[in-house]
């Protein structure tokens, strides 16, 4: 069983901690049950499911730590573990940067279950299959997906009587489209976390649009355009620079957000006064667990408002150096946006690039964001409003700071899964102006 019921879970926990003989423990268990089904050339190739409970066990003597992790819970098995992890703790060197466990702590509830995802089984993955493939093969195109499903749970406990329980459950669904000839590609993709939500047979249609429109594509000279990035175009760059926004990074001058003399950019204008975007674990149809890797609290709390650094990632070690509160890490990504979708954007574009998707995204430079990558699965160009015709993909040097400091219009934000990132996002298709092309791709 992937999910154990609570008192089972604290159960286990209780023992774990009182077997423990180091200064602190803390034990957490992992489950879940993940299911896929993986599907090429119009037939499945792949098909399976996973089941499995972790229990980890960390421990400290003064500075010194050792971890040990385990999937058997019997009485002399956790006692195995814990002694194991003593032992190591024992061996270890101090950290000089060791934070003690933190106390106990409140967590608000968030809706991260959904029993009909939970609820998943070989049928229904057959069936998105088969919603996926069957369009295509009638259309003489050629499909290519993976459906992968989780339901699972989170419990932990520390000596000093800290504890918290939660299940979740998620669904990720791709699919890529291409024409027999290979000239022509589009690509949809659906993450949630209620399969409610979620139909293949309504999402395959736009991939295989995409597939039939974009081929026979022309070649553009590169150069700035305006760009329409669709959610998960953006959410590639959006994800990369996200990495970025640790305090301790920018205090030492390791970060686009570093201060010129030293410390960092909190409180100053980084972007254009569009942009607003917080963290909130509670967000409807985007929750995620209300504490962070390190047992801290979430809560709903602004990263950029109106363009200006409201908050950035503090370590428990950096906060306390630097005379900062703790706070818990960001748990997911919210952007906001208008109300417009992807197409209302087009029909108000003169002259501009509508980019599907985004991919095999690069570091070029870490003090300024800039990226390179490529477009993919479907690009066309904008005429008068509407989309002319398909062209060739190109490669992209673009930073993400400063794409968003030409924001000219957001459209109305998506949950999405970036390839970047596992962050729960949710970010809204972007009219941008001056997107930099440095070069053509013959890739569809």
């Amino acid at each position: 069983m992937s999910i154990l019921p609570e008192a089972q879970a604290k159960a286990i926990l209780t023992k774990v901690v009182g077997f423990s003989q180091a200064d602190e423990c803390t034990a957490q268990l992992n489950g879940a049950t993940r299911g896929n089904v993986r599907f090429a050339r119009n037939d499945v190739s792949t098909a399976g499911v996973t089941d499995d409970v972790q229990l980890a066990v960390q421990v400290a003597f003064g500075k010194r730590v050792g971890t040990a992790t385990i999937n058997q819970f019997d009485d002399a098995s956790l006692q195995r573990v814990v002694r194991r992890a003593e032992e190591l703790a024992r061996l270890a060197p101090e950290n000089p940067e060791f934070m003690p466990a933190v106390p106990q702590q409140t967590y608000l509830k968030t809706d991260t279950f959904s029993a009909p995802t939970a609820a998943i089984d070989p049928a229904y993955r057959a069936k998105v299959a088969s919603d996926s493939i069957g369009p295509c093969r009638a259309e003489n195109l050629v499909a290519a997906g993976y459906l992968e499903d989780q339901a699972g749970f989170v419990a932990f406990m520390n000596s000093k009587g800290n504890y918290g329980y939660q299940t979740s459950t998620s669904s990720d669904y791709t699919c890529t489209v291409r024409t027999q000839d290979g000239r022509g590609s589009g690509w949809v993709g659906h993450n949630v976390q209620d399969v409610a939500q979620f139909n293949a047979g309504e999402d395959i249609r736009v991939a295989m649009r995409k597939a039939s429109a974009s081929a026979g594509a022309q070649a553009l000279e590169p150069g700035k355009y305006t760009v329409i990035l669709e959610p998960a175009a953006a959410a590639g760059l959006v994800a990369f620079m996200m990495y970025f926004f640790d305090a301790r990074s920018a205090d030492e001058g390791r970060s686009f957000l570093s201060k010129k003399g030293g410390g960092n950019k909190l409180g100053e204008q980084v972007y254009g006064p569009q942009v607003t975007m917080f963290t909130d674990p509670a967000y409807p149809g985007a929750a995620v667990y209300p504490w962070d890797d390190e047992g801290l609290p979430r809560k709903k709390m602004p990263i950029i408002q109106n363009g200006k650094l409201m908050n950035m990632n503090y370590s428990r070690y950096w906060a306390q150096k630097q005379g900062k509160p703790e706070q818990a890490g960001f748990g997911n990504i919210i952007m906001e946006g208008g109300t417009k979708s992807t197409a209302d954007l087009i029909r108000t574009t003169e002259r501009g690039i509508l980019v599907s998707r985004t991919w095999y995204i690069r570091m070029v430079d870490p003090q300024t964001v800039l990226l390179t990558g490529l477009t993919r699965d479907g690009t066309f160009y904008i005429e008068n409003g509407q989309i002319k015709y398909p062209i060739k993909n190109f490669r992209f040097n673009e930073s993400p700071v400063i794409m968003l400091n030409n924001v000219e219009e957001f459209g109305k934000p998506v949950r999405v899964k970036s390839d970047e990132s596992d962050t729960t996002m949710v970010i809204p298709p972007m009219k941008l102006r001056d997107f930099t092309f440095t070069s053509l791709s013959d890739a569809v």
